[in-house]
């Protein structure tokens, strides 16, 4: 074939090649190369925790199955870090029989301080959908069976962590005295801030929220109530992004420069959204998205700032680009 029909072709021939080489990366690559972030964010209040620092490792969206070595191995190694604190932001089942796998995988955090709160991947497993959904139709949800969360929150209670679920916890670690909260998913319906609404009304040197699913109205009610930082997973950062463009969706109402890393929301409270470690086994691919979990260093804010700063680098120690509104 010659001509115009050729050209056409050839140029078909060209991009299915591309999807295919595309499509073989993301599911075969980029979906087990596991990445430690790192970030540093001034949130401590300057006067009562001067000279104090917290090293917090956000872990969030493990969905983990049975045979899941590598990802199981690579949250194993994380222990090394020797954190002060570790934060769950759920969605850590994918199936039935995934407790004992996500249980191996925490290992010696276990013996951390840690807090949690659940996703809807944690209550409910997985079930086949359109892909098209991903893109077209975030918010659509189909719920699976139930899964054994409460056998997990019992084995990590038991452990010495705290259930953050619309409950108010005090403890102090590594010297920091940190008040923290948290609401069950809104990307269910589950949340109900009211149960934890107010000011913290006694002394501390950080402010912590919690979610699974960062969606505004939660981040809205945070910030009301003078929380310094909110902790969140559930985007996957986009899973797939474009480069030049970022994520293609955040499967949440905030906006798309969120879905990963560390924003402001409003004059004074930071958030940091988790990429996560795992995906569906429905849509076993990433793109321009690398599963990661994230180790947070948090120091004291300058004395008589009012907004906070934030100074975030990758494991190569590549700043991001500047974009409005967020850090990372």
């Amino acid at each position: 074939m010659t001509g115009l029909g050729g050209t056409l072709l050839r140029a078909g021939a060209g991009v299915t090649a591309a999807g295919a080489l595309g499509l073989g990366y993301a599911v075969g690559v980029e979906r087990h190369w596991f990445a430690l972030r790192r970030a540093r964010l001034e949130v401590l209040d300057p006067e009562t925790a001067a000279g104090r620092s917290l090293r917090v490792l956000h872990l969030s969206d493990l969905h983990l199955r049975p045979g899941q070595r590598l990802e199981r191995r690579f949250v194993e190694g994380l222990a090394a870090l020797e954190p002060d604190l570790v934060v769950d932001t759920g969605d850590n089942l994918s199936h039935p029989r995934a407790v004992p796998e996500v249980l191996r995988a925490l290992g010696a955090l276990l013996d951390r301080p840690g807090v949690v709160v659940w996703g809807s991947n944690d209550y409910h497993g997985p079930k086949p959908k359109n892909p098209a959904d991903y893109l077209f139709r975030p918010q659509h949800r189909i719920l699976g069976p139930e899964l054994p969360w409460r056998d997990l929150r019992a084995a990590m209670l038991e452990r010495g962590w705290l259930d953050a679920t619309h409950t108010r916890h005090t403890l102090t670690v590594a010297g920091v005295r940190v008040a923290v909260a948290g609401v069950d998913d809104p990307h269910i319906g589950r949340d109900d801030h009211d149960r934890i609404a107010g000011p913290v009304d006694e002394p501390c040197d950080l402010r912590l929220g919690l979610t699974h699913s960062p969606e505004p109205r939660v981040l809205d009610a945070f910030a009301a109530d003078g929380y310094d930082l909110v902790l969140a997973g559930h985007t996957h950062g986009g899973q797939l992004r474009l480069p030049g463009y970022g994520a293609i969706v955040t499967n949440c109402g905030i906006d798309r420069s969120r879905a990963r890393g560390t924003s402001r929301w409003g004059a004074h409270m930071r958030l940091h959204v988790s990429a996560g470690l795992g995906t569906s086994p429905y849509a076993p691919a990433r793109f321009s998205c690398r599963p990661e979990a994230t180790l947070l260093e948090l120091v004291p804010r300058p004395v008589g700032s009012g907004a906070t700063r934030a100074a975030v680098h990758d494991r190569e120690g590549r700043p991001p680009s500047a974009r409005s509104g967020a850090d990372g």
